[in-house]
């Protein structure tokens, strides 16, 4: 029987539908990488990513347009994965530009903007000291040594290591008085989100010369717990930051004169972010420490919740709830107002405004023209199924979505694999499935073991089992939305980049009856080469998913696609960065001269000059009139 929904629609084929998320569309998207307010609380600094280049912009107050801040520089931290690009304080903005890892001031009145840090290493992280004298941020040398560095603000002294000896460090903090800094660091075998330690330390001032610090004491953290993000409140009195010490990233609050730890937000949601890059930010002090505002997520959505310290409560915040993911989430210093990144999966990424006292919001920036309607656009459904040892496994399920046409039986699945892997598909704004989903197909975004987002024991269980549970977990989620009549499991495919691409390759490899096809951008194909030659942040996470070398040199053998490869026999789409230096461009030369040989079908595309990841919007453009015909070709016509 058809529906009243589908009455006076056309018929056409499942994954044949003409869409209005074409691939010109999602090119001409911006990334918007968070705002900050300035001192004032009324200028609003942000960071878009516009055709591979970060371009600063400055809004000076709400009834004043937009302009750029140093459009001649590319402003972007290169310290490991990124992150923490630009800070702002007193009327200046203080920014890292790409390839030169110097930093650079600028007046947000306007002027030309003047290096504060000489060219040598990477900056990132930078902020400023409450008197506006000094600058403290992280530095990797050009030896691959990391530690906090400091300089003043007008670039007159030559930058002096102020804090040393461990392996990482981020997000520094200043206390309100300049008297104390606060950071998170960690070491090799670990991430930051295995293990990692609060630091606090005292600030001396010698006369003449440069603030350095007296013996640091560790405050939270270490011992397999995971810490970040540590923020001072405005009376100095204590010290708030994220740690999954109870087996949830909860938001915290250290007294820094008794010593004692509360637990500021419930245990089931989850605040903190895995830290692959710097300058993450998932909650803010506000309203003058009265409440907080931090980002918490269940079962792949995220929202704003408030904790309110005088009454002692945490609840979210009503009128969001068109939002799936939150990030990036600062305070203004002067009202009760807080800025944040937020998308849903029918709204592109914003740059928003709340007013914590009336509720009012106002779009500061949009990462994009906002002209698909809503009504046109796939939802978002939580998922869970069993897996096949009997945990449950989550994900997010995209069923068809057309406003003008239909099709009869079940549609087919493209399988999204989120790469990492320790990370997280959630409720957000998500190109490739709205792209997929409007065209007729099912998306399933599958969260598998190991995945973040649902406390620290289901992240940790990808431990040693790296492409063994994340294959396992794709493969009954196409078993489960199978039984439940909700997709054709004859016409699956699985797509993923750089972890998720991995997968890919070894659930063609390990189950070739499943998928009809496979996508795999910048895959994973030689995990003994990555764990031997990749950048020093990733050195050792394999030691993590696969096990420390020598001793798990036969794992690694085991579960290397490219030593395998010849068992591909399902159509298979690869694509590369030419200038990828995570994942070579060798890796996926090794697996296309495989499928060659065994007269797989496949296409293979090399972008030159991209990375891990693409930014050139013809890069963007060509990868999805691919994908698509691709896609059409050996799914939805198989």
């Amino acid at each position: 029987m058809t529906s009243a929904t589908e009455i006076g629609k056309e018929h056409r084929p499942y994954g044949l539908w003409p869409s209005p998320i074409t691939p010109a569309l999602l090119a001409d998207d911006r990334r918007l990488e968070g705002g900050l307010w300035d001192s004032d609380g009324r200028a609003v600094v942000w960071l878009e990513g516009r055709s591979g280049r970060g371009v600063l912009r400055v809004q000076c107050s709400p009834d004043e347009a937009p302009r750029e801040l140093a459009p001649q520089w590319d402003v972007r931290a290169e310290v490991a994965y990124g992150g923490g690009d630009f800070t702002v304080h007193r009327g200046y903005a203080y920014f890292v530009v790409r390839k030169t890892g110097r930093l650079y001031r600028q007046p947000i009145a306007g002027g030309q903007p003047a290096p504060v840090t000489p060219p040598f290493g990477q900056a990132a992280a930078p902020t400023v000291s409450p008197d506006g004298h000094w600058l403290v941020y992280v530095h990797h040398d050009d030896e691959g040594a990391d530690r906090l560095a400091i300089v003043d603000t007008a670039g007159t002294f030559w930058p002096q290591i102020l804090a040393s000896g461990r392996d990482f460090y981020m997000q520094p903090a200043w206390s309100p008085d300049g008297t104390r800094l606060a950071w998170v660091a960690w070491d090799h075998p670990y991430m930051p989100w295995e293990e990692s330690v609060l630091y606090l330390a005292a600030v001396e001032y010698p006369p003449g010369g440069l603030p350095r610090l007296e013996p640091a004491q560790a405050v939270a953290g270490g011992r397999q717990v995971a810490v970040q993000q540590p923020e001072f409140s405005p009376d100095g009195r204590w010290l708030y930051f994220l740690s999954d010490e109870t087996g949830w990233s909860r938001l915290a609050r250290l007294d820094l004169v008794s010593g004692s730890i509360a637990w500021l937000t419930p245990e089931g949601v989850e605040c903190g972010l895995p830290a692959w890059v710097q300058g993450l930010r998932s909650f803010a002090v506000a309203d003058g420490g009265r409440q907080l505002v931090v980002a918490a997520g269940n079962q792949g959505r995220q929202t704003l919740y408030r904790v309110d310290l005088h009454k002692g409560t945490c609840s979210p915040m009503e009128g969001l709830e068109s939002y799936g993911e939150v990030t990036h989430v600062v305070a203004s210093p002067a009202e009760s107002r807080v800025l944040f990144v937020g998308s849903g999966p029918a709204i592109r990424p914003r740059l928003v405004e709340v007013d914590l006292c009336s509720g009012r919001q106002r779009v500061v920036a949009r990462g994009s023209a906002e002209s698909v309607p809503e009504a046109a656009l796939a939802r978002c459904e939580p998922v869970s199924w069993p897996s096949s040892d009997g945990d449950q496994v989550y994900g997010l399920f995209y069923a068809p979505v057309s406003e003008r046409y239909t099709s009869s039986g079940k549609p087919p699945l493209v399988v999204l694999v989120h790469g990492g892997p320790t990370s997280q598909a959630r409720c957000a704004w998500s190109p490739q499935a709205q792209f997929l989903a409007t065209r007729g197909y099912a998306v399933l975004l599958v969260n598998y073991r190991g995945s973040t987002g649902y406390g620290r024991q289901y992240m940790l269980k990808l431990r040693g089992q790296w492409g063994v549970y994340d294959v396992e977990d794709a493969v009954s989620g196409v078993a489960y939305l199978a039984s439940a009549g909700k997709i054709d499991p004859h016409r699956a495919a699985i797509m993923g980049a750089s972890a998720g691409g991995f997968t890919v390759l070894q659930a063609l490899i390990e189950y070739p009856e499943t998928f009809a096809a496979g996508v795999c951008l910048y895959g994973v194909a030689d995990p003994i080469h990555l764990a031997t030659t990749t950048h020093k942040f990733e050195a050792r996470y394999l030691d993590f998913l696969l096990g420390p070398l020598p001793e798990a040199a036969e794992v690694y053998r085991q579960r290397s696609p490219m030593l395998r490869a010849q068992r591909i026999r399902r159509p298979l789409a690869v694509f590369q960065g030419g200038a990828d230096r995570i994942v070579p461009r060798e890796q996926s030369d090794a697996i296309v001269e495989a499928l060659r040989r065994n007269h797989t079908p496949h296409l293979y595309h090399v972008y030159e000059g991209e990375g891990h990841g693409w930014r050139n919007p013809q890069t963007i453009e060509h990868f999805y009139q691919t994908v698509e015909q691709f896609l059409r070709q050996h799914v939805a016509l198989a």
